[in-house]
């Protein structure tokens, strides 16, 4: 089916209430013309519909990408943002909509929307700090008592403000959370208000790190063995202004019952610390590039030395053999085990390629046959 019927397709899906069905046809009209901007910035107003708003803010960000003029993709992408309760990314958009389309009222309005609630968040940001502020003897008011407090007036306050988040940032701890998807798992690092040129963010094969490090703070470093594999080129992250979040696509479809991988070599490396009160101490507070050679060959022969035993240490033998295997055994494996439900494995393609593998159950067992 063309492109364009498929368009016409998702677009009466939408007006007729069926969302998923919409984005579903979207996507598939994308993967015949990726480069048309209209095809992402109608599946994020789908997407929308639907509570994706991760996704729609994608799909408007590609929109964008790909013709910096469309004026609903600064809409949708605006609109999803609110919901997100980025109102700083939100009105970032909004006005550059505003500015190609300057008699649409949409703009206007949700450009006061966002600035009521970034003034709300500025407002609760003002009051930690003054409820934070140490307390202060006023010269001349010893008659009020020791320990009167020294009025914070708003020009002081927004001094403070002005100044960063150096007065709360020192206990700032960043919490991270993940859930999983078929494809893909999403990470989600609870940083507020940190600039992006101080987030550096790679991917390995089965790596991921993340540094964040603002001037006179020690640097935060989050870098976990990952539980399985993931494909690098396809992963992506964005800086929003309450959180970083991060997309690792999944090199294969495995459910993660975890985000780190967890032997009990990798549990004592990580229980390991300095001794007496030493603070753990890392070779400079600087972002810096990862040697990803280095670390795979670590990860590699942490495999290679990891001791299994019973069904897991023969499955990794056979593994082993598959791995290293040339073209034919593989086939012959692979043709091997299916015919015979799993009871041969053969290596050698002269032997089975030419007929049909049957099945050798273990003695004192029977192989059946099961009808569907």
């Amino acid at each position: 089916m063309a492109s364009s019927d498929l368009l016409t397709k998702a677009k009466e899906a939408f007006i007729d209430d069926y969302f998923e069905l919409a984005v579903d046809l979207y996507s598939q009209a994308i993967a015949l013309s990726p480069n048309t901007a209209d095809l992402f910035a109608d599946r994020a107003q789908a997407n929308i519909k639907l509570l994706n708003f991760t996704e729609a803010v994608a799909d408007a960000n590609k929109a964008i990408e790909l013709n910096p003029s469309m004026v609903k993709a600064y809409l949708r992408k605006g609109t999803a943002c609110i919901k997100l309760e980025e109102y700083q990314t939100a009105k970032t958009a909004l006005e550059t909509g505003a500015s190609l389309a300057p008699e649409d009222s949409r703009f206007i309005n949700l450009i006061k929307e966002c600035n009521e609630r970034i003034a709300e968040e500025a407002g609760e940001m003002l009051k930690q700090l003054v409820d934070e502020a140490p307390s202060s003897v006023t010269p001349g008011s010893e008659s009020m008592g020791q320990g009167s407090v020294t009025p914070i007036d708003a020009p002081t306050a927004i001094g403070l403000s002005n100044r960063g988040t150096a007065l709360s940032s020192c206990k700032l701890k960043y919490k991270h959370e993940y859930y999983q998807k078929p494809k893909e798992i999403v990470v989600t690092i609870f940083a507020k208000h940190v600039p992006e040129k101080n987030i550096v963010v790679d991917f390995g094969e089965q790596i991921l790190s993340v540094t964040i490090d603002l001037p006179g703070e020690e640097a935060y470093h989050f870098q976990p063995r990952l539980f399985g594999k993931i494909i690098p080129s396809k992963c992506r992250y964005e800086v929003m202004s309450t959180k970083v979040e991060i997309r690792l696509a999944k090199a294969g479809a495995v459910h993660w019952t975890s985000l780190e991988f967890r032997t009990e070599l990798s549990v004592v490396q990580s229980a390991t610390v300095s001794s007496g009160n030493q603070r753990p101490t890392y070779p400079s507070s600087k972002p810096k590039r990862v040697d990803w050679d280095k670390l795979e060959a670590q990860v590699k022969k942490e495999e290679k030395d990891e001791k299994l035993d019973g069904d897991a240490a023969l499955n990794k033998f056979f593994r082993d053999i598959y791995r290293d295997a040339d073209e034919d055994t593989r086939r012959a494996m692979s043709k091997s085990f299916l015919e015979s439900h799993g009871t041969v494995l053969s290596t050698n393609w002269k032997d089975v390629g030419s007929k049909k593998v049957v099945g050798s159950p273990p003695d004192g067992m029977e192989l059946k046959k099961w009808e569907y």
